[in-house]
């Protein structure tokens, strides 16, 4: 059984007893096949999902039906829930690996720097293994050995012709990600160019360079993606098998391997298990690095600051916050350093772009032919307007979110808040890269653990993948037309907004929320917050107070129920 092992109900004497007949003044039988153990203990509060849902009851026929009523949950010595889980997302790994297989293909003879990935014919775009990978190692000059945010090139057009700015000063390009991404690349780099000095010299297999750069940087995504799976089942708290989710979410197929992204959300989950260790320097430290390799991480302090605030935890807020500053000023403080115009890059290019293909503004645009709020806009020009109003959105979002989390009747737990706060961000940014949904997963995980709910969701976000490639690959071509692509975007967009009013609902109706489990347990991954009672200043005002706060009188405020049982099973 995968929740646990089968036990005999029968069985159940102390180790004294005899090994059969009845156990004397009890009624109850004591036979049993084999010796019972000393220690009887079981971790009978484990959500066991072949039990309580319908998916989990199914999916577990497969390996031979639903946990006993009996069993002893938590006492497998292999085959544990987290294993499991480690050996699902390895499946899923993999198969992310095969969809980019495609795409590693290479064309060529002599050694292995001189064979290129055979993308000919726009392969990437009708195999649907196209990854960034593969051409930024040629691109930002990884290639020739150089280093990030040091080395520059000017970019050119589809001609090869170099290309000029608006204001007439030469497009001058350089590594274009954050730090720690960047020295992420490099270091693969320079992995793939050790294989390639080693294949020189002895009898190893001929493999392109940039093969062994992408298998070299698959390989620690993938290391990454097993420490969110190990993060989000800790987080998870008694509903340890909620990790499933994250270890065989179909999103991973397409985009695990797409981009470096999953080196951010190993961190970003990585400070929230920090946090909920109570260790908040921690917290901060693997935040600031998650920020140093993407930006997204440090909207994860929002909703610690505002519970924070509610519950008068000010001071651990406060240790996380100047943790994340911390860390990823000694990230970024070299590079910035030596390298200013090379380390500015990543803020200069995202100033500067308009609306992605994935966004909302561009859904609105492909099925309204409006124009967008910038027009006429020269070669690198940035879109003032777009900047503003997605600044703007995004602020009344995260005002938004303080509020709920300031006046719902019962705190809400942070991967609640955390959850809302990066949907937010994704749907009002201009930019929404297929990879970014991988921010989402975990997120959503352990805010929503309604696993049809997601499982629907994810199968959709994974397939705009497949319209977006045939759209790139043009309707000369046989592919298809911007419509199709836009309209599976609308969908995820709806799928995502969708989830976004359940966690809102669940938040106003804290009876509704399966982790809360009928208030038996408060926030797993609360940390300080956990059982803590609300405690806003005094100076705000009666309409930022948590509701029950704000309309009971205190002398008719219920006493808090000292008799719950303040540990959460992990």
């Amino acid at each position: 059984m995968i929740d646990g092992e089968s036990h005999d109900p029968s069985a159940d004497r102390p180790a004294s007893a005899p090994a059969g007949g009845f156990l004397v003044g009890s009624g109850r039988a004591t036979i049993s096949p084999q010796p019972l153990a000393d220690d009887l203990r079981s971790a009978d509060d484990r959500d066991k999902p072949s039990r309580n849902d319908a998916l989990g009851a199914a999916l577990s026929e497969v390996v031979g039906g639903p946990v006993g009523r009996h069993a002893l949950i938590g006492r497998t010595r292999v085959f544990t829930p987290l294993r499991v889980m480690f050996l699902m997302a390895l499946v899923v790994l993999a198969l992310g690996w095969s969809t980019k297989a495609p795409c590693l293909q290479t064309v060529g003879s002599g050694p292995p720097d001189q064979r290129v990935a055979n993308w000919q014919n726009q392969r990437a775009y009708f195999e649907l293994c196209y990854s960034d990978t593969v051409p930024l190692y040629g691109a930002e000059l990884l290639s020739q050995g150089r280093f990030p945010y040091k080395s520059s090139w000017i970019e050119t057009d589809s001609s090869g012709r170099p290309q000029f700015r608006y204001d007439g000063k030469p497009a001058i390009r350089y590594m274009e990600y954050p730090v720690l991404t960047g020295v992420y690349q490099y270091v693969s780099m320079a992995l793939a160019k050790t294989y390639t000095a080693a294949a020189k010299m002895m009898s190893l297999p001929v493999i392109a360079e940039v093969v062994m750069f992408f298998n070299f940087a698959a390989f620690g995504l993938a290391l990454a993606w097993l420490t969110t799976v190990w993060a989000t089942s800790w987080l998870a708290g008694r509903r340890v098998w909620d990790a499933a989710l994250v270890a065989a979410s179909p999103v991973l197929v397409f985009q695990i391997f797409t981009n470096f992204d999953a080196l951010a959300t190993a961190l970003a989950i990585g400070g929230l298990l920090a946090w909920a260790r109570r260790r908040p320097v921690l917290a901060g430290i693997l935040i600031g690095l998650g920020v140093a390799a993407k930006l997204y991480p440090a909207l994860l302090l929002l909703p610690i600051v505002v519970l924070a605030i509610r519950s008068d935890r000010m001071p651990e807020a406060a240790k996380t916050v100047v943790a994340a500053v911390g860390a990823w000023f000694a990230v970024n403080l070299p590079v910035m350093a030596l390298f200013p115009r090379g380390w500015s890059e990543f803020f200069r290019l995202n100033s500067r772009r308009g609306d992605d293909m994935d966004s909302l503004y561009n859904v609105v645009k492909s099925f309204t032919g409006w124009d967008g709020f910038d027009k006429n806009l020269g070669f690198w020009e940035p879109p003032v307007i777009l900047n503003i109003v997605v600044a703007v959105l995004f602020l009344l979002c995260c005002a938004a979110i303080a509020y709920i989390a300031l006046t719902a009747p019962q705190r809400p737990r942070v991967a609640q808040l955390a959850f809302l706060t990066v949907a937010a961000f994704l749907l009002v940014n201009k930019v929404w890269s297929p990879q970014f949904s991988l921010w989402l997963v975990p997120l959503a995980v352990l805010a929503l653990p309604h696993r049809r709910i997601l499982l629907a969701w994810m199968t959709v976000d994974m397939l705009v993948w497949v319209p977006r490639m045939y759209y790139l690959y043009g309707e000369a071509n046989k592919g298809l037309p911007e419509q199709w692509f836009t309209a599976t975007v609308l969908l995820r967009d709806i799928a995502v907004i969708g989830l976004i009013v359940l966690v809102v609902r669940q938040i106003y109706r804290p009876d509704l929320d399966l982790v809360r489990w009928n208030g038996r347990v408060d926030d797993p991954a609360g940390g300080v917050f956990d059982r803590a009672e609300d405690a806003p200043p005094q100076w705000f005002p009666r309409w930022l107070r948590p509701r029950v706060a704000a309309l009971d009188p205190p002398e008719q405020q219920e006493a808090p129920d000292a008799s719950r049982d303040s540990t959460v099973p992990a």
